[in-house]
């Protein structure tokens, strides 16, 4: 609650009439009550954004390989990150049909796109809710509206810089083909294209913001020390 009220604020600061709505992925009713909440103060709905997975702790640290997959951490997974984002689209499209129109954006991963050691619950969902945002705009693309995927690499959020081992940022990071890893204002600005009427030709589309660390050749760190490339 209080992250959201923090939001709101912000927004509220800026200008905007922003309200903050609690809501639990894992729970249907209370993802209808949040799309509700959202019609029933703005008067419409255009956007829908979703922007949420498990990634606490409890869940985070024991999401390993599918060998070692505990089927409690497998289930919340795809309860909160795929079931939510198909439940949030479910109660959002009859709003966004009404209004004549509007814009889905799923915020996935480039980890949907590739394979780790690691995270394999996160993953899966991740590529899941590409497939289903393909399925949304074919199904409602000729209704008005357009259904994205956003997938970012690893982002320097608040929680990624206070949790993350120096270790797997520096991988990361040798990986990344800019010299510097993504902030969230990166993620941020292509969700806004995405959402904007600068993307109205563009439907279907997953839109990856990770710096090219998911396009280059294996072994790209070490083919730079290799061949002494020098920033």
């Amino acid at each position: 609650d209080d992250g959201a009220r923090r939001a709101a604020d912000l927004a509220k600061a800026e200008g905007a009439h922003a309200i903050a709505v609690p809501v639990d992925l894992a729970d249907e009713a209370s993802i209808a009550a949040m799309i509700e909440a959202a019609v029933k103060t703005f008067g419409r709905l255009d956007v829908l954004v979703n922007n949420a997975a498990l990634q606490t702790p409890e869940y985070s640290g024991r999401d390993l390989d599918v060998e070692t997959m505990e089927t409690e951490v497998w289930d919340m997974t795809y309860r909160v990150n795929a079931r939510g984002t198909m439940l949030a689209c479910k109660y959002a499209l009859p709003h966004l049909v009404a209004a004549g129109g509007g814009s889905i954006i799923n915020v996935t991963s480039n980890l949907g796109l590739q394979g780790q050691i690691i995270q394999a619950a996160y993953s899966s969902t991740k590529a899941a809710i590409l497939q289903m945002t393909r399925s949304i705009a074919a199904s409602h693309g000729r209704k008005g509206v357009r259904c994205n995927a956003v997938s970012p690499g690893l982002t320097l959020s608040p929680a990624a810089r206070g949790n993350l081992p120096p270790e797997l940022l520096e991988i990361v990071e040798g990986e990344t083909l800019t010299p510097y890893l993504g902030e969230p204002i990166d993620i941020a600005e292509a969700i806004l294209y995405a959402a904007s009427p600068a993307a109205r030709y563009v439907n279907g589309h997953n839109l990856v913001v990770d710096g090219g660390t998911s396009v280059h050749v294996p072994g790209y760190a070490r083919f730079r020390t290799l061949f002494g490339a020098k920033d």
